[in-house]
């Protein structure tokens, strides 16, 4: 089985977010960078779906920079076989999806995974945008993932409950919490990722339909006003005269 899965290159979610003077570009130095959290657990299952399907092979696919590298180069010592970055920036989610068509419409795979979103923004595109492209079913924020033979059962929250699905290879899913738990890359794989394939290909040319024109911060919180747990009449007081409905 062939799996090909997408990864981020993501701030660290403790990192404190600053942007340049005219708000038109995310400041990343002195930025820790790491796997997309929702890439890892998609990673994951490919590596456990992998384990049980001899002769299996799990690529790892990135749109970036050299400077992810050392992200990449992560996903490979936690288990992937192989990997391959596109030597590019990410403009927004369909050059993301295009590159990734390009690269996989003749390679063959059974199955595409990625993260649900990417932390950074939150797009929740590219899964589906890889599955219309390459003309194969995709199925988005999926909690579990089984494969028997060439059908996969997959489950995904809706509204008051569960959805089941059942279908046939190939496709794309989006992983969520609770399809895997991430693995931390041992020593034996931190070091058999520096002797792994990492291919390096040039983007293909894509138009750009959608740019950022700026970015800002959230509007700082404003003060709070602390009541006394037996002040009730001082708390109906604030409620009625001072508390807004947002």
């Amino acid at each position: 089985m062939k799996i090909l899965v997408c990864i981020s290159n993501v701030p660290d979610t403790t990192t404190k977010i600053n942007f340049t003077d005219d708000h038109k570009s995310f400041v990343s130095s002195g930025v820790t960078y790491i796997i997309n959290p929702y890439d890892e657990i998609a990673l994951t299952r490919a590596l456990e779906i992998a384990e049980v399907n001899a002769g299996s092979t799990v690529t790892v696919i990135h749109v970036g920079d050299a400077a992810s590298e050392p992200t990449i180069r992560k996903a490979l010592a936690i288990g992937a076989t192989d990997a391959v970055r596109v030597n590019a920036n990410a403009r927004d989610a369909y050059f993301v999806a295009m590159q990734i068509v390009n690269y996989a419409k003749d390679q063959g795979y059974d199955l595409i995974l990625t993260g649900r979103e990417s932390i950074d923004y939150n797009g929740s595109q590219v899964a589906s945008m890889i599955g219309e492209l390459l003309n194969i079913p995709s199925v988005s924020i999926v909690k579990s993932l089984t494969l028997e033979g060439n059908i996969a059962t997959l489950e995904r929250e809706i509204e008051g409950g569960k959805e089941v699905i059942s279908c046939p290879l190939p496709l794309v899913a989006s992983a969520t919490e609770g399809m895997a738990e991430p693995r931390i890359a041992g020593m034996r794989g931190i070091m058999s990722a520096r002797t792994k394939t990492l291919l390096v290909i040039e983007p293909t040319e894509t138009p750009t339909l959608q740019s950022i024109t700026n970015y800002d911060k959230p509007a700082p919180r404003s003060h709070v006003k602390l009541v006394n747990a037996d002040d009730v009449k001082g708390l109906v007081n604030l409620l009625s005269q001072e508390a807004k409905v947002i």
